[in-house]
């Protein structure tokens, strides 16, 4: 498959560039700023792009198989999550490639409780990741509303930490999983391999997934 890279310099976008790539993808890893690019990893094709232009958006992604979108804002700047990643959708649905976006877990229903969310749930969130939480509830809303592009929205668990590839995990769709302990974690390095299973057997269309130890 040949596929683009939005975010490809960040902890979760270089780990999707590298698991690609061990598959014998063909990747485009793109990224903002031109210093950027000796972050990525070796093997991957570069560009220097202004994610939040749909029309560059689309001159990259045509003829690819694949959009992701891993792209996030630096903190303070969180409200550009809703901006670049519909400038993606946008530019997708002008080059008619599918688009995994790399979303959050704030808009999972909390497990057996179909009226609380991640975000709403009480006491749940500490307040340091509060704000990127309610873009990454914005962003999912504004993915639902789109009926132009092929997306899909991948919530990851509670906690993406850097780790290991064990390729073991557990998919789910619109609730958080947990573990029995209570706990939701995967690592970024299964993260992507979720991601770039679903890249090569594509299950879900205009819908949300989830992944989860």
């Amino acid at each position: 498959m040949k596929i683009t890279v939005f975010g490809a310099a960040g902890e979760v976008g270089s780990r999707i560039v590298t698991e690609a790539l061990s598959r014998g993808h063909e990747v485009t890893a793109v990224v903002r700023r031109t210093e950027q690019i000796q972050a990525l990893p070796q093997g991957a094709k570069h560009s220097v792009c202004e994610v939040s232009n749909a029309v560059a958006v689309a001159q990259l992604s045509a003829g690819q198989d694949l959009i992701v979108s891993a792209v996030r804002p630096p903190s303070g700047d969180e409200d550009l999550l809703v901006e670049i990643t519909q400038a993606i959708l946008q530019g997708a649905a002008q080059s008619k490639v599918r688009v995994i976006v790399v979303g959050g877990a704030a808009s999972l229903n909390m497990p057996d409780q179909v009226d609380t969310c991640v975000l709403t749930a009480p006491n749940f969130l500490p307040q340091s990741v509060i704000a990127i939480a309610k873009a990454c509830y914005a962003q999912h809303q504004m993915c639902k509303a789109d009926h132009e592009s092929n997306w899909a929205y991948f919530s990851p668990p509670g906690m993406l930490v850097p780790g290991i590839r064990t390729g073991k995990f557990r998919l789910g769709l619109d609730e958080l999983l947990v573990d029995q302990e209570g706990v939701s974690k995967i690592s970024m390095e299964d993260f992507a391999v979720a991601m770039i299973d679903e890249a090569e057997n594509a299950k879900h269309h205009r819908s949300r997934f989830t992944a989860a130890y």
